[in-house]
């Protein structure tokens, strides 16, 4: 009978054993392991030195976090006191993550949900897995590599009788060697075991006195090109294109004639057949332009499946929208150079833009030796420095991991490496030296008069005000609810004496979670879909403001003259539309949605028609390409996300041809988020000027505008809500 209870007794306690061994202790599983790991990077970036394989631990980190946190919240069969538990210890892992970024912000680019994730990286990560007793993931395979680039996509690509009938009278290439012994390679190999594309980046962010390459004097241009009415800046560029030089971001302010000394560069380097990819709305532009400043080449565009092209011209233009229906014959036919306008354009490298670009750049330079490659762009930089990172690729300046022969051999030449304080100016130095050319109007075109940016701030109607401020309380009171309930779950998990991570437990604001809370917002993590968002609630104050903001351009066009109207969303266009019909003044207008003909007589009734007083433009669709220089006055009746997006709208006026001072008058709704936009806007601003202009103006995060713009506003609601306390 005793050996029965034994036995009757024993079972449970086995099955409690059992059942406490499938819920990990608070030193068991994945959490300690990332704990451990996540405050060896946090060390590190103290000391200031995170080294490349800290960085990675940093990326697997998060990766880890994200994807426990997932799988706890879909595991039903865990208890909500544990599940709790789990994600208030996770929460403390992520805090120290943003910590840690906060000292080294070029960590955020491994959070972004399309980082690359190296194999380096999925091996740390299985370790990690193996450490808390998981089994790993499998090895992942390395993606089949196409014998031919037309494979890929087959159903999608084309290939033009006449461009084949070019191919097929020329099937082979004359060698060119001349690049060859010309080509600078590393003597020493001190760098080998660094990492050096984040420090090149870094090395821009900082700023610095080297604005632009050293460009010589227009002494000895090409016989066909004297007589042309070049600027000296544009005559500069052309010359160290016939000196011998192969490789540019052309990155002078918009309105400089970046066009001109593109097409002038290939004449002067014999680069010829020159493939042109660009923006559609350019296309038509870029051909005009080819028959203006190369009269002696013949130039085709490609339209839809390239019916109808010349096979044989020496221009060859093709808009970014169609690339990967012909990318397989273009990278077949013998390019002597590309030019990439509005480059900035494919900084996202896993876009199929981004990636038929820099396909082409690489077959281009496997069949020529020293190619002409030029990236064109007023504006490089749209929110951050990696924005760099695709224009290097395709000019052959670097790899996916790092740079190539020509900068590695410079960087060698410095002497220094990273850790050393004068590097970052020596990098800064050598990248800018392969091909960077930046200058200003101010410097390089003092005729073209002054511009200057001035904010008219307008009050709402009382009811559209009221709606929206309510709106705005609205999502100020869904972040603040959200961050207190975050502060509530890691208050409780002190007390019951469970590690939180960095930063205690106080009543001072958290600026990491509220920073937390704001990209959580941002990005729609449990968003109420009842409620406005940073997006919806910019479009209601632009709708709202609409008609003031035409009211006011209409004022303008019967004072100053012609006036361009700039706005982002279709609606906030027609309103203005129907108040200047209402009034009686002219206008035409330029859309996404409208044929290439249409563009054209919109374009031509503001340039020529004295009656057409304003032209009302997509910022998306008429933001670049244009020249509407007969205007010197913009209105903005909406807020652009970037600086560049508005800069762009503004040298739409403010250009070559230009003489009269330009004015681009923003209107600003009182009372609401826009003052805050504004301001964030014009803090990115400096971004570009730190890099590419050698200025030491302090300039805002690069983090994006709509996450600062709802830490801002969480933020001025955490503090109104201590101070009634």
């Amino acid at each position: 009978m005793a050996q029965q209870t034994s036995r009757h007794t024993g079972a449970p306690r086995t099955a409690s054993r059992d059942r406490r061994r499938t819920q990990p202790r608070d030193n068991e599983g994945i959490i300690p392991v990332l704990a451990k790991a996540v405050r060896q990077v946090e060390a590190a970036a103290q000391r200031g030195r995170i080294r490349p394989s800290q960085r990675t631990a940093y990326q697997v980190i998060a990766l880890l976090v994200r994807e426990e946190r997932a799988r706890i919240k879909a595991d039903t069969g865990v208890s909500e006191a544990e599940r709790t538990n789990v994600l208030t210890r996770l929460d403390g892992v992520a805090t120290i993550l943003a910590k840690t970024a906060a000292r080294d912000t070029s960590l955020l680019a491994l959070l972004a949900e399309d980082a690359e994730v190296s194999y380096a990286a999925m091996n740390l990560k299985n370790d990690m897995l193996r450490s808390a007793g998981r089994e790993p993931e499998p090895e992942p395979e390395p993606a089949p590599v196409a014998a031919d680039a037309a494979a890929v996509t087959p159903s999608k690509r084309v290939a033009p009788a006449t461009a084949i009938a070019r191919q097929l009278a020329n099937p082979f290439l004359a060698p060119d060697f001349s690049a060859v012994q010309a080509t600078r390679r590393p003597t020493t190999n001190r760098l080998g075991s660094w990492e050096l594309l984040t420090p090149l980046f870094r090395a821009f962010e900082s700023g610095g006195d080297a604005t632009s390459m050293e460009l010589p004097e227009p002494t000895d241009l090409p016989f066909s090109m004297r007589g042309l009415d070049l600027m000296h800046h544009q005559a500069q560029l052309v010359q160290a294109a016939a000196n011998g030089h192969r490789t540019f971001l052309l990155a002078d302010e918009p309105g400089l004639g970046k066009t001109a000394q593109a097409l002038l560069a290939a004449e002067a380097a014999g680069a010829f057949p020159l493939l042109v990819a660009v923006p559609n709305v350019v296309k038509a532009n870029w051909a005009r332009e080819a028959q203006l400043w190369t009269p002696n080449r013949t130039a085709t565009v490609i339209h839809g499946d390239g019916e109808g092209i010349d096979g044989f011209a020496d221009i060859v233009i093709v808009n970014y929208e169609i690339l990967d229906r012909h990318v397989g014959w273009l990278g077949n036919h013998g390019f002597g150079g590309m030019v990439v306008d509005e480059a900035h354009f494919i900084k996202n490298k896993r876009s199929q833009r981004s990636q038929h670009v820099l396909e082409l750049s690489e077959r281009i330079r496997a069949r020529r030796a020293n190619p002409l490659l030029m990236a064109l762009t007023g504006t490089p930089l749209i929110n951050d420095i990696e924005d760099f990172r695709a224009i290097w690729q395709f000019l052959g300046w670097i790899d996916d991991t790092a740079p190539r022969p020509a900068l590695k051999a410079a960087l060698e030449e410095t002497g220094l490496t990273p850790a050393q304080p004068g590097f970052y100016a020596a990098a800064r130095r050598s990248v800018i030296d392969l091909g960077i050319v930046r200058r200003r109007k101010v410097d390089v075109a003092s005729d073209i008069p002054a511009r200057r940016v001035a904010d008219v701030p307008v009050e709402l109607d009382e009811s559209a005000e009221r709606s929206i401020r309510a709106a705005e309380r609205e999502l100020a009171e869904r972040l603040v609810a959200r961050y207190e309930a975050a502060v509530a779950a890691r208050d409780e998990a002190a007390r019951a004496g469970i590690g939180v991570g960095a930063g205690g437990v106080g009543s001072a604001i958290d600026e990491a979670l509220v920073r937390r809370v704001a990209k959580a917002e941002r990005d729609g993590a449990g968003s109420d879909k009842t409620g406005d968002n940073v997006f919806t609630m910019m479009r209601r104050i632009g709708q709202a403001k609409a008609g003031l903001a035409a009211d006011y351009a209409a004022q303008l066009a019967r004072n100053v003259g012609k006036v361009v109207f700039f706005a982002k969303h279709v609606d906030v266009m027609d309103k203005a539309e129907e108040l200047f019909a209402d009034r009686g003044i002219g206008y035409s207008s330029i859309r996404g949605e409208q044929s290439a003909k249409a563009r054209k007589e919109a374009i031509d009734a503001f340039l020529t028609d004295p009656d057409t007083h304003i032209v009302v433009c997509s910022l998306t669709a008429a933001g670049v390409g244009l020249n509407l220089q007969v205007a010197s006055n913009v209105v903005l009746a909406e807020l652009s996300w970037t600086s560049a997006e508005q800069t762009q709208a503004i040298d739409r006026v403010h250009r070559i041809g230009q003489t009269e001072p330009v004015t681009a008058w923003r209107i600003i709704a009182a009372q609401t988020l826009d003052p805050k936009i504004a301001v964030l806007i014009d803090d990115k601003a400096g971004l570009a000027a730190r890099a590419l202009d050698g200025s030491d103006e302090e300039v805002g995060s690069s983090a994006d505008v709509q996450l600062e713009a709802l830490v801002a506003l969480l933020t001025e609601a955490l503090e109104a809500k201590a101070a009634a306390a």
